[in-house]
Order: C-alpha cells, then sequence, then structure tokens
C-alpha cells in the first residue's frame, strides 16, 4: 500500500446531484438541485473505462443523489456509450423502483444496492422531503425486485449500536432477500456533523454478536464479517501482507459536470480555503489515464499519503485497514495528514477486535 495505482477497479458516477430523500445523516451538499451529469461526460469516461474493461473485470457504480432521479432515458443514455463488458451497479433508495425500472435492470444488466437501515423502527432517518417516513416506499421498491426476480445487495446504516441490534439486522435482512449486506456504522462527513463517537465496548460487542447471528445461518455474503475474516485467516497463514493491494485503489468520482474527485466520493461537492475543490481535473478537458497518472500533484492527495505512512509507522491495525479514508480524516480532522478517526475506531479497529471476541468466545465455550 504505497503510492496511488494509475488503474482503478472502478468509477463513481453521479447521473444527477438531486435525492428525493432528505436522510439525517446525509453527507450530500446539493441534493436538494438537479444538476444532471450530460452524455458527454459519460462518453468520456466511457473511452477509457472499455479498455479497461477488456483488461479485465471493471465495474461503473452510479451513485447520486438518488441515480433513479435521473429518470430512465437519461440513466440509459449515459449508459449506452459503455462497451458491454462494463459492469454496471446503481446505488439507490429504492422509493422510485417499479416494474418499469426492473425491466430496465435486467435488460441493462445493472446491479442494485439498495440502501435501507432495517425494520421500520430502525429507519427513523430515512425521510422524504416532506419529513414522512419513507419506509414504505423503500419496501414497494424491494417488492418490486424480488416480483421480477431482480437480485439486489444492501447497505444499512447503523446510527447507534446496541445489545440485540445486530441480531435484529441480520434477522432482517435474511427474511428481505438481500444476497450480499453492508453495515456502515455512521460517520461525520459532508453536511451530517452528527457525534459518531460510541462506546469502544458497545461497538466491539455489536460486531462480536453481527458475527454470531452471521454464522448460525450465513446465507448472506457479509462484507465487512468476511473480509475480517480472510485478514484474520492471512495472518495465522502469515500471508497478511499480500491481503491489501500493492497501492491505492483512486476511486475516482467522476461529478455530474465532469469533475474528478480521488479516494474518496464523500470530498465531491465541497471546497475549502486551503484544499480548493478537492478535484483533480475535469474528463471533458483531460483524460482520465492522465488525471490518475498526476494523483499525487494534488496538494491534498499528498498530504493524505503522508498521513497514510503515519498510520503505517504507528498503527498495529494498518494491515487490516490500510490507513482510512481521506474523507474521514477530513472531516473529522479538518486536514489529512491526521491518523485515527472515529470512523477508523468503530468500523476498522472495533470490527477486527468483535470478530476475535467472538472467536475467543467460541474457543472458551468448546474448552
Amino acid at each position: 500500500m504505497r503510492g496511488i495505482a494509475t488503474m482503478p477497479s472502478y468509477v463513481v458516477m453521479q447521473p444527477t446531484t438531486l435525492c428525493n430523500l432528505d436522510c439525517a445523516y446525509c453527507y450530500l451538499p446539493f441534493r436538494s438541485r438537479d444538476r444532471r451529469m450530460p452524455v458527454s461526460v459519460a462518453t468520456a469516461v466511457a473511452g477509457q473505462v472499455d479498455g479497461w474493461a477488456h483488461a479485465g473485470r471493471f465495474s461503473v457504480v452510479w451513485h447520486g443523489g438518488e441515480p433513479l432521479a435521473a429518470g430512465r432515458d437519461h440513466l440509459a443514455a449515459l449508459l449506452a456509450p459503455f462497451d458491454p463488458s462494463v459492469e454496471h451497479h446503481v446505488q439507490t433508495n429504492a422509493t422510485l423502483i417499479d416494474d418499469a425500472w426492473c425491466e430496465f435492470f435486467a435488460t441493462h444488466r445493472v446491479r442494485v444496492s439498495v440502501s435501507v437501515d432495517g425494520p421500520r423502527g430502525r429507519n427513523a432517518d430515512r425521510v422524504t422531503r416532506g419529513g414522512r417516513p419513507a419506509y414504505e416506499r423503500i419496501m414497494a421498491g424491494v417488492e418490486a425486485l424480488r416480483r421480477n426476480g431482480i437480485a439486489f445487495s444492501a447497505l444499512c446504516v447503523v446510527t447507534r449500536p446496541e445489545p440485540g441490534l445486530a441480531t435484529e439486522l441480520y434477522d432482517y435482512f435474511l427474511d428481505l432477500g438481500c444476497d450480499v449486506l453492508g453495515i456502515n456504522i455512521e460517520e461525520l462527513e459532508g453536511v451530517n456533523t452528527r457525534d459518531n463517537r460510541h462506546p469502544a465496548r458497545a461497538v466491539t460487542s455489536f460486531w462480536a454478536e453481527l458475527v454470531a447471528a452471521w454464522r448460525r445461518t450465513p446465507r448472506i455474503h457479509l462484507r465487512e464479517i468476511e473480509w475480517s475474516l480472510r485478514y484474520a485467516a492471512a495472518v495465522l497463514d502469515d500471508t497478511a501482507d499480500g491481503v491489501l493491494p500493492r497501492q491505492l485503489d483512486p476511486i475516482p468520482t467522476i461529478g455530474h459536470d465532469g469533475s474528478v474527485v480521488l479516494l474518496s466520493p464523500e470530498l465531491a461537492g465541497f471546497s475549502n480555503p486551503r484544499y480548493g475543490d478537492f478535484t483533480s481535473g475535469n474528463v471533458l478537458e483531460t483524460p482520465l489515464v492522465e488525471i490518475l497518472a498526476k494523483a499525487a500533484a494534488t496538494p491534498w492527495v499528498a498530504e493524505f499519503l503522508t498521513g497514510i505512512e503515519a498510520c503505517r509507522a504507528r498503527c498495529p491495525y494498518f494491515g487490516f485497514c490500510g490507513g482510512g479514508h481521506a474523507a474521514n480524516r477530513y472531516f473529522e480532522h479538518g486536514s489529512f495528514d491526521g491518523t485515527e478517526t472515529n470512523h477508523c475506531r468503530n468500523s476498522k479497529i472495533r470490527l477486527l477486535e468483535g470478530v476475535l471476541e467472538h472467536a475467543r468466545d467460541q474457543e472458551a465455550a468448546t474448552a
């Protein structure tokens, strides 16, 4: 994990800044405005992505705003320039999904991930622009996916880890029918300034409980847990140095206007007197491959790489997380060369400790 790779594993595209929901923990700054990506931006990106896709598996992730708010016709026009070998994914709140959208997903072979935080009572932060609960609309979209045989994954935000929650969530998503589940403990970033500090014991216990629930019925691919177990197995096999990639994935996020933000999609749309607007170029002016080749020349990126080295030097968890995310450092510390963040503690350190705690409990139970 030294330096930034010149070829990403995926690209994030923002078809529109607009979102039809107003979730309390959302980090996006312009989600009430409908700024749509012109087809010329997608065409410029496709010119580079198609070559990467021919060399191996490659994904484009459509992420807003609410991507479906761009409309089927416009989203189809944005997909059109890409080679059929490119995998397309959409992260959606599901409230707009109906049979017509399901036909769209099937026709264009778009993989769907739904944002939902568990049972009705756990979705209080997910509301419409009028402040009304969005849960019924989310479930109507999920039902359309199931009715049409469209496989989907799920992404869940946990605001407050507490006893019993992990089991409740896992059982819920088993019944929901998703095939992959990601769990994000709420992060302080973007326009979301809510405190994300939690007692270490509560967070560790949450992850340990989630491992136990998953192991009882491992029908869902549980993103965080499976990654943790893969790392733990590598440590035992003395192969942990090979778990992380040799270089950081640049994760280019292409804004609606073609601007490119590297490493952290959450930085898109923000600016700072010291760092500017965090962009490294625009695909309408400079080919994406050239922007990536000069990534480290962006001042804030260079500062972030310094922070990565500080993490490497002092953090025993570096081999697991690789130094964390740029946006978390910036929004928590105001700079990029700091080290540990609350996000590190909640979703990296306590995660690994929770997995190990579960393993120790299992060992003690069988001793």
